[in-house]
């Protein structure tokens, strides 16, 4: 571009002379309770340097959106580390910590979820609990009861058992491995046993345990 025109677009403040653009893009997303911008660098077909940039004009999380109302003293940094949990992008160790330190998220990477006070100021406590999950305890007293009442399961009556109780959080593959996880722990301490090979197996309470 012609070095006189980009003088005459700056003095007439059509253009950014600072790179302070890009903050004041983030700040009028952020009082517009919209989504951050997303940023691409990369370089065109003829080597030159090349930046993309995405807008949103829609909200993506209403209650990402309550909670910037609410909460106004949160600094731009914080707002964005939020912003990257909302769009289920990873954050760095640091990133984490300071989120963690300022008591905004909770979990463990990468699923990394709203932590119990920011569920609280959001009205959200219910998706919070969803996404913590239940105690392990819990999920093992299901597998006893059923074990109990119908004297064996398969691998699919523990998984249509528990997979509606697990966190939203966990995908499912993650789900999956939290259920083999916990069966094989209850296996080790003696709790069930396990019939038949993989494919077929048949799930029953040990000797000893309770039938009442």
């Amino acid at each position: 571009m012609n070095q006189w025109l980009i003088d005459g677009m700056i003095r007439l403040r059509m253009i950014d002379q600072v790179g302070s653009g890009i903050r004041r893009m983030f700040e009028t997303q952020r009082q517009r309770f919209f989504p951050l911008p997303d940023y691409a660098l990369g370089a065109s077909e003829l080597g030159l340097p090349r930046v993309e940039v995405v807008i949103s004009g829609k909200i993506l999380d209403v209650k990402y959106t309550q909670l910037l109302m609410k909460r106004t003293d949160l600094d731009l940094r914080q707002v964005l580390l939020l912003d990257k949990v909302q769009k289920r992008q990873a954050l760095s160790t640091d990133e984490l910590r300071l989120l963690r330190e300022a008591k905004l998220v909770e979990g463990r990477a990468p699923n990394i979820f709203v932590s119990a006070q920011v569920a609280a100021w959001t009205d959200d406590k219910a998706r919070y609990i969803r996404n913590r999950g239940l105690d392990d305890g819990y999920y093992r007293e299901l597998i006893v009861d059923y074990l109990k009442r119908y004297g064996q399961a398969s691998r699919q009556d523990i998984d249509a058992l528990l997979l509606p109780k697990l966190p939203d959080v966990l995908d499912a593959t993650q789900q999956g491995h939290k259920i083999r996880n916990l069966m094989q722990a209850m296996r080790r301490e003696g709790i069930i046993y396990r019939e038949g090979g993989r494919s077929t197996a048949i799930w029953r309470l040990a000797m000893g345990q309770p039938l009442s």
